[in-house]
């Protein structure tokens, strides 16, 4: 046998392999979209039924860098995670342990401190108004957190993730902090946090403008938002799409 297809061999053996390719994906084209930060913010996926183990990135490693073997495998109910060799960074640890631990919906938890969601979680009033059909998509499936608490140690994880126990609202706008969108899948999730990376970029420069807004009625934005829960496949195919893409590009994200 061929050292190259050992080496794959190994690597397709890894625990949740294609878990972690979708993440390590998920990870390198966040950053080509610019929406990570330096070596900040985190991404996660449950990997059991109640959601208390997950994968996670490891401390401080830049998302264009991460590969599928580099994904830390964290159990939300081990206290002394933390004091290991391999630690994830403590505030990682803070918010996604809580929110894997106590809301069992949330199968995948991305956070990222983008662009334009970060200046929507600036404003006094940081609800996204369904002003076009990306930003109708989150009517009444978003929450915002008024109550930033300083960074996310497990004291300010634990109080965020009261604030998602709605399995319909999918996206906390975290005041004066950024924004953390879960869902069921990688797929699910990163196509959900770049559409509303998408709707809050329109929303920002609308009022840019200076000019009034023309804001969808309630029954249009709600059936928008439900016609595009229903859409088939979207998010899949978009993630497929960016593997695809990579796996021309730069395949090493799968080791």
């Amino acid at each position: 046998m061929s050292i190259a297809r050992l080496q794959k061999e190994m690597l397709t053996n890894l625990p949740f392999y294609e878990e972690r390719v979708d993440l390590a994906c998920a990870f390198r084209w966040t950053a080509r979209l610019n929406m990570h930060e330096a070596v900040a913010n985190h991404f996660s996926l449950a990997v059991n039924d109640d959601g208390s183990q997950f994968l996670m990135n490891p401390n401080q490693v830049h998302f264009s860098r991460i590969k599928a073997s580099d994904l830390l495998l964290i159990d939300a109910n081990d206290p002394d995670t933390l004091s290991g060799p391999n630690a994830p960074d403590p505030t990682a640890w803070g918010l996604h342990g809580a929110i894997h631990r106590n809301v069992r919906h949330a199968r995948c938890v991305m956070h990222v401190h983008s662009i334009h969601a970060t200046v929507l979680a600036s404003l006094a009033d940081s609800t996204l108004p369904p002003i076009d059909q990306n930003s109708a998509i989150f009517f009444n499936r978003h929450v915002v957190d008024g109550h930033y608490g300083g960074l996310a140690f497990e004291e300010e994880g634990e109080r965020c993730s009261q604030l998602l126990t709605d399995p319909k609202v999918k996206v906390m706008v975290m005041g004066n902090h950024g924004v953390l969108v879960i869902g069921d899948t990688v797929a699910d999730t990163f196509n959900r946090m770049f559409y509303f990376e998408r709707a809050a970029e329109t929303y920002i420069k609308a009022l840019w403008t200076g000019r009034p807004l023309r804001v969808l009625p309630d029954e249009i934005a709600e059936k928008a938002a439900t016609e595009q829960e229903d859409y088939p496949g979207q998010a899949e195919r978009h993630l497929s799409e960016l593997k695809a893409i990579l796996d021309e590009q730069e395949p090493v994200y799968r080791n």
